[in-house]
């Protein structure tokens, strides 16, 4: 096959950051993207109507030229009242939960996640049909964060069963055994998770243009993703997690974790889908399981991929800002056909 059509693809997990940022890697998703879930840890956090809106609004303004709908999200609070989630419930697509100092700019989030602290908050989603997205991790030892965070999952898909529970970035095998078990349990793949391993980090000279949290992980917790993904398992769907930082705080000494995976997410993932002769689910994993866990019903866009090589920039640039995307340099067997 050398040509391939992805209809109405979507991005269930995507930071696109503000100002200067937001311009620079803003179209990329965009332009190829009939939509996406955008994540609403700022600084300050997204965490009243009034701030929500106009981010929402200054996405439209950096993706004007594009048909594309922003799903934006609220950040989480152990305190919404029930009214001010009916207020915004047409505003949003989901909350995000953040645990507290996982990942960037997550210091405002939640310090216990004990069942009943979270209550108030996740018994008024439940009933309002809202999900909670979640960063599942722990602050323990690297490799293990993801899983030591599974009895919080199970402990909530048990407490709230009416409640659409979205695992974010899933990347161990582990995750997936329980995202097996529990009915309203859902998850997001991104495309570094089921592209590389820790080798791909550390193996040779580091690599902090792949450095993201959670961190990628084995060969094994790769083919159990790249299983789940290639056979359009319905209760996952991708997310890019594309989270770019400026090109000098990823090469320094404290390197932030993210990897900027908009610009080449349609390509790597055709390409991907094509090694393994499933094309055919490809649709499936990047439009449809959305659709279906979400309830959408997306602009209408269809994005032509041809069999040809793709070679990805060494950084994209606007102004001051500087981003290396994953994949720089190398080649990519698959190209948007522009």
């Amino acid at each position: 096959m050398n040509s391939f059509i992805i209809n109405s693809p979507l991005d269930m997990h995507l930071h696109l950051r503000d100002d200067d940022m937001l311009k620079l890697v803003g179209p990329f998703t965009s332009r190829h993207f009939s939509g996406a879930l955008i994540m609403p840890n700022l600084l300050p956090p997204l965490t009243t109507k009034e701030a929500l809106l106009a981010y929402k609004n200054r996405i439209k303004e950096a993706c004007k030229d594009d048909e594309f709908e922003p799903y934006v999200t609220i950040f989480f609070q152990v305190d919404y009242s029930y009214e001010f989630l009916i207020d915004i419930k047409d505003e949003i697509i989901a909350v995000k939960l953040y645990p507290f100092g996982v990942t960037t700019n997550s210091e405002t989030g939640v310090s216990s996640m004990d069942v009943e602290v979270l209550r108030p908050t996740l018994e008024s989603m439940s009933k309002l049909g809202i999900p909670v997205c979640i960063h599942g991790e722990t602050k323990g030892f690297v490799m293990d964060r993801e899983k030591e965070f599974l009895p919080i999952y199970e402990s909530l898909a048990i407490n709230f069963p009416d409640l659409k529970i979205i695992m974010e970035h899933i990347s161990s095998k582990e995750s997936i055994e329980l995202l097996k078990k529990y009915d309203n349990l859902y998850a997001t793949l991104t495309v570094h998770h089921l592209m590389l391993t820790l080798d791909d980090v550390t193996g040779g000279m580091l690599n902090p243009h792949a450095f993201c949290k959670p961190i990628v992980k084995r060969p094994e917790d790769k083919k159990a993703l790249q299983e789940l993904a290639l056979n359009a398992y319905p209760k996952v769907m991708f997310g890019s997690d594309s989270a770019p930082h400026r090109k000098e705080t990823k090469e320094c000494d404290d390197g932030a974790a993210g990897i900027f995976s908009s610009s080449i997410a349609l390509q790597a993932l055709t390409q991907l889908f094509d090694e393994n002769g499933k094309l055919d689910n490809l649709n499936a994993f990047i439009s449809l399981n959305a659709q279906k866990i979400y309830g959408l019903k997306p602009i209408n866009k269809s994005i032509k991929l041809i069999k040809k090589d793709f070679v990805v920039p060494s950084q994209y640039s606007y102004k001051e800002e500087r981003v290396v995307p994953l994949f720089a340099e190398q080649t990519l067997s698959w190209s948007i056909n522009t």
